[in-house]
């Protein structure tokens, strides 16, 4: 079996076997190496790498967007109100190849992908 197929398939039974609060977490710290990613290609001019990346980060927006349950707490319509902006903003970023609005994004992401990693923290820690 070739590296790759192995790293695949380690990363899909890392999937497959996360606890919610892993996966969110997951999906965080992809999106915050997506907008690093975009926002070094952008810097260096390589726009088809940038766009890439960009498509890749609005996923997992959407994806945290649309697996928000704004009902369960009162945090949640003002975190999905801010998922609309990041996801807007990181359209915008495409199309106009804007590093400073990637830049901007990255300021909101990754307090967020570190706070939601202290909270999944605590909760293993908690119910171990």
């Amino acid at each position: 079996m070739s590296a790759a197929a192995l790293r695949a398939r380690y990363m899909g039974d890392t999937v497959a076997t996360a606890s919610p609060q892993q996966l969110l977490v997951m999906l965080y710290d992809r999106l915050a190496l997506d907008l690093e990613r975009a926002q070094t290609a952008l810097g260096g001019g390589d726009h088809a790498e940038a766009s890439r990346q960009l498509l890749h980060a609005q996923d997992i927006v959407t994806e945290l967007h649309t697996s928000l349950k704004v009902e369960l707490w009162d945090g949640g319509p003002r975190l999905a109100a801010l998922y609309t902006w990041l996801g807007t903003e990181l359209v915008n970023a495409n199309i106009k190849r804007d590093v400073n609005r990637v830049a901007s994004c990255r300021q909101v992401v990754e307090p967020l992908r570190d706070a939601w990693r202290q909270a999944a923290a605590s909760l293993t820690v908690s119910t171990a």
